[in-house]
């Protein structure tokens, strides 16, 4: 069921809700913009909704610009890990090579004064960067660039400081993230078709393992399972979402693949559900993917966008998760529509 949609100034790219206490009805979302010619720039822009649906019958349902601020093209944001800092922080990557950390404030004016602050700007590299991820104690942020490095960058008392950078892929490193259950671990996937894990101990990073042969096009994205922790999903250009059994970290397994129709470009695990996943399938719309030991199954999509579904997020909270039953709410967006959209799955789902 539709909650409420708006369209934003730019290309929209990425949306995130704040995980938070408190914050959970803050929605975040990012714009990216190629303006061509004779010297091409890209801009973009962070938006901040505040999302209720709250009504179960959609009567007094809301999504509301509070605050908007311009940006350098953006192609991704995250927000920090929940109980790591006093205030939650919004991290961008930008086209620039800059990675920029920004503080929600909110005043005594409630919704009305929500905005962010710049807390610190640092140039990652002369590439693009593409995207971010943090570890789970919201100390370190690792970066995916365009020329296929991968950077880990340490955040401590509000600086941030790269403490190593390699060439992981050959092409454009699309995606990267900590193993939520060993952070020492830090997982890559590139337009070179390449799904790779690196150990950050003794000071530098060693190959883990490279699997080459899995993905028949560029990896778009990967996630750790937050309730397995040797459950990890990959999706790619080749329009499948693949699920990794890690026992055996040095050789992983393909455990199950599903084909869903479109180049599968992000994905986020359900924050209560265990395996229950969105996707975001470019050409395709979203879909909601059931997982269960070498099984998946699409049960909902949703097609109401008209351009690459790129963006998508559940809502964490416990507004949406009381007495086993979850009444969850998704934010997703698309890219050349400009287009964001705040809805809820037409199945309630029980525990």
């Amino acid at each position: 069921m539709d909650i409420a949609h708006c369209y934003l100034h730019g290309n929209a790219d990425a949306v995130e809700f704040c995980p938070h206490d408190s914050y959970h009805h803050i929605l975040a979302a990012s714009t990216y913009n190629l303006q061509e010619g004779d010297r091409p720039s890209r801009h973009g822009s962070i938006s901040l909704f505040n999302v209720d649906g709250s009504d179960i019958d959609g009567g007094d349902d809301k999504l509301d610009l509070v605050y908007s601020v311009e940006t350098s093209g953006i192609f991704d944001i995250k927000w920090s890990p929940p109980g790591q800092h006093s205030h939650p922080f919004l991290s961008q990557v930008d086209a620039d090579g800059y990675l920029r950390i920004h503080m929600l404030d909110s005043s005594c004016n409630g919704v009305e004064g929500i905005n962010l602050k710049d807390v610190i700007s640092e140039k990652i590299s002369d590439s693009m960067c593409l995207y971010l991820d943090w570890n789970p104690s919201g100390t370190s942020i690792t970066v995916g660039l365009s020329d296929g490095s991968v950077s880990i960058v340490s955040f401590v008392e509000s600086k941030l400081e790269v403490q190593e950078e390699w060439k992981a892929h050959d092409f454009e490193l699309w995606t990267t993230a900590f193993d939520i259950h060993q952070p020492n671990l830090v997982y890559t996937g590139s337009d070179d078709c390449k799904f790779s894990c690196w150990d950050l101990r003794d000071g530098h990073s060693n190959l883990v393992f490279q699997n080459s042969k899995a993905h028949k096009m560029g990896v778009c994205c990967i996630q750790k399972s937050s309730h397995d922790p040797n459950s990890l999903i990959t999706g790619s250009y080749d329009e499948t979402l693949r699920v990794w059994d890690l026992r055996t970290i040095s050789k992983p397994v393909n455990e199950t693949s599903i084909g869903l129709g479109g180049g599968v470009w992000r994905v986020k695990n359900h924050p209560y559900i265990p395996n229950l996943v969105l996707a975001a399938c470019m050409h395709n719309g979203f879909a909601i993917v059931s997982i269960k030991g070498n099984e998946a199954q699409v049960l909902e999509t949703y097609k109401k966008h008209d351009s690459l579904a790129y963006g998508a997020d559940w809502q964490k909270g416990e507004v949406n998760h009381r007495d086993g039953r979850t009444n969850s709410i998704v934010a997703t967006c698309s890219f050349y529509d400009k287009l964001v959209r705040v809805w809820r799955p037409k199945n309630e789902v029980i525990m």
